[in-house]
C-alpha cells in the first residue's frame, strides 16, 4: 500500500501530460467509497487499471491475469501496488482453484469498505467494442452478497481515441449502480449469474463506444478535440520546444515499446509505452537539468520545471 500511494502522486501529474482531454459523465463517482466493485471493459491492458487508480480518491485493488505472477519477486511487486491474480482456463485448468484465494481476499477488502476493479470481459483487446462478459464478476458479487456484504457494482466504460498515439482523449462513462436487490437470487446459482450478466451487459453497452476499427471518420468525429486560435498562438513556441526537448527520449522509447510490445503483444503496446516513459522521465529530467547546469549554471532548476509544461503544450497542439 505504501508503494501504491507513493506512485499515485507522480502518476496523477503524469496523467495530465499523457491525457489531452478527459471526459467523465459522472465526476461524483470518483469520490465513491466501498464496498465497491468496479466492473469495466478492457481495451488497453494495464493502462485501464492505472487510469482508474489515478482518478479515484480511495485506493483501488485490481485483478490481473495470473500468468504475470511468474515468481515471488513479481508477486511481491504486484501485490505491493494492490494487484491480485485471477486465473483463466488459458493459464491452465490446474490454476483455477487459486481464484478462490483471490476472491476471499477481495471479500476481506470489501469488509473493510475497499474498492476492487475487475475487467468483466476477461481479456484485453484494442477495439471499440464490448465483448461477451465472463462469469467472474457475477461470481465475486454473488459470493459477497451471500456473505452479507452490502456490495455495490459500478459498470464502467473506458474509451480511448487511439491505442497507438501518445496524448490521449479519454472518455469514462459510468453506468447505474447494481445492488443485490437488482438480481434475482431466488433461482439457481447459474440463473443468478445469468441474471447478473444480463443487467451488467445492459449497463455497459451504452458506456462502451461501438465503432469499427476501420471507420476512421467516425473515430475522429466522436473524439473531436478543438484548440482555439488563441491557445495555438500562446502554446506554439512552448510546443515546439517540447517536441525538440523530448524527441531524444520519446522516439527511442517508442522504438523499444514497438519492438517489445506491439510486435509480439499488440494489445499491450500502448500501456508498455506509457510505462517506459513514466519511469524513465524523472531520470531524463535530471539529465537535462545537469546538462543545463553545465552550460549556463544556476538556472538548471527552471528547466526541470519548464520541461513538463513544454511536453504538455506539445501534446495539446498535437494532431491525433
Amino acid at each position: 500500500m505504501v508503494l501504491y500511494r507513493l506512485l499515485k502522486i507522480p502518476a496523477r501529474i503524469a496523467f495530465r501530460i499523457y491525457c489531452k482531454q478527459l471526459v467523465i459523465n459522472k465526476k461524483e463517482v470518483l469520490r465513491y467509497k466501498g464496498p465497491l466493485l468496479i466492473a469495466a471493459n478492457h481495451s488497453n491492458s494495464f493502462l485501464d487499471a492505472v487510469i482508474l487508480a489515478t482518478l479515484f480518491e480511495q485506493p483501488i485493488y485490481s485483478l490481473a491475469r495470473g500468468d504475470v505472477f511468474v515468481n515471488s519477486f513479481y508477486t511481491k511487486l504486484l501485490t505491493s501496488v494492490n494487484i491480485l491474480p485471477v486465473y483463466r482456463i488459458s493459464e491452465g485448468a490446474e490454476n483455477l482453484h487459486r481464484n478462490y484465494s483471490t476472491f476471499n481476499a477481495c471479500e476481506k477488502i470489501f469488509q473493510h469498505n475497499g474498492i476492487v476493479l475487475i475487467f468483466s470481459e476477461g481479456s484485453c483487446s484494442n477495439e471499440w467494442h464490448l465483448r461477451p462478459l465472463k462469469k467472474g464478476t457475477a461470481r465475486l458479487a454473488l459470493q459477497c452478497w451471500e456473505a452479507g456484504i452490502p456490495l455495490k457494482v459500478l459498470p464502467t466504460g473506458i474509451n480511448y481515441n487511439s491505442f497507438t498515439t501518445f496524448g490521449k482523449i479519454i472518455e469514462l462513462d459510468f453506468g447505474n449502480i447494481i445492488t443485490e436487490k437488482d438480481i434475482d437470487t431466488d433461482n439457481s446459482h447459474g440463473k443468478s449469474i445469468a441474471s447478473f450478466n444480463t443487467i451488467l451487459q445492459t449497463e455497459l453497452q451504452p458506456a462502451v463506444i461501438e465503432i469499427s476499427t476501420t471507420d476512421k471518420a467516425s473515430i475522429k468525429k466522436y473524439f473531436s478535440y478543438k484548440v482555439s486560435l488563441l491557445k495555438k498562438i500562446i502554446l506554439a513556441i512552448p510546443a515546439l520546444l517540447g517536441f525538440i526537448a523530448h524527441a531524444p527520449l520519446y522516439f527511442p522509447i517508442k522504438k523499444i515499446a514497438y519492438n517489445k510490445g506491439k510486435a509480439t503483444h499488440p494489445d499491450h503496446y500502448d500501456s508498455f509505452l506509457v510505462f517506459l516513459l513514466f519511469f524513465s522521465y524523472p531520470f531524463y529530467l535530471v539529465l537535462i537539468g545537469l546538462l543545463v547546469y553545465w552550460i549556463v549554471g544556476g538556472v538548471w532548476c527552471i528547466s526541470v520545471l519548464l520541461l513538463p509544461f513544454f511536453a504538455w503544450s506539445c501534446l495539446q497542439l498535437k494532431n491525433n
